[in-house]
């Protein structure tokens, strides 16, 4: 198992974070990041892509030391759905594996949550976007009813800790924070000195 792509990707990311970009910039620049991440598979570790038989789950990649953007791993079991819910900072989705339906949500004058145009289906290598300057509130499923799928999402803060919420469909919101799945988060420092091929 190599954690050179990730480790490229967030190193990239970092440095046109680094670069103060607006979040238009990041869409577009990460997004185009994102893609080349997941257009291979196999570096993904195990730990990080198990399904769990009743809920899907969020494993944490990377999360930026000073909390301006985490990476995390979303492993769909067979027929899993989120809720309808927002995220309050911007966010990048790309598909590794299987393939996932995003259907996107505007609300309405009294606060219920409408549909707003048709399920989007992402499938491998293909990235999407949220925020609330360009649409912050969907609900995502597995695609697939019969398999696996994963998708690697990235967010403009430490996601697992960030207070959002979930819509119900007559308009209330009920506040939660999503946490992480217990894997151990992987190490992208890559082989120490001692032990790196010359």
């Amino acid at each position: 198992m190599t954690f050179t792509p990730l480790r490229d990707f967030v190193t990239g990311l970092t440095a046109l974070i680094d670069q103060a970009a607006d979040e238009p910039r990041i869409l577009a620049e990460g997004g185009a990041l994102l893609a080349a991440l997941v257009a291979h598979d196999g570096w993904l570790p195990a730990t990080h892509s198990r399904p769990d038989p009743a809920f899907y789950q969020q494993y944490l990649l990377y999360a930026d030391p000073a909390q301006r953007f985490s990476v995390v791993s979303f492993v769909w079991g067979p027929g899993q759905q989120t809720p309808i819910h927002d995220h309050t900072v911007w966010g990048l989705i790309g598909m590794l594996r299987g393939a996932e339906d995003a259907q996107s949500f505007s609300l309405a004058p009294d606060g219920r949550p409408l549909a707003s145009g048709p399920p989007v289906r992402l499938i491998p290598g293909q990235v999407a976007a949220v925020s609330p300057r360009i649409g912050d509130i969907h609900r995502v499923s597995n695609a697939q009813d019969d398999a696996v799928s994963i998708s690697i999402h990235v967010y403009g803060a430490n996601i697992g800790t960030v207070r959002r919420s979930v819509l119900t469909e007559d308009g209330v919101r009920k506040p939660f924070v999503s946490g992480y799945g217990d894997a151990p988060i992987p190490d992208l420092r890559g082989p120490s000195k001692e032990h790196r091929p010359t």
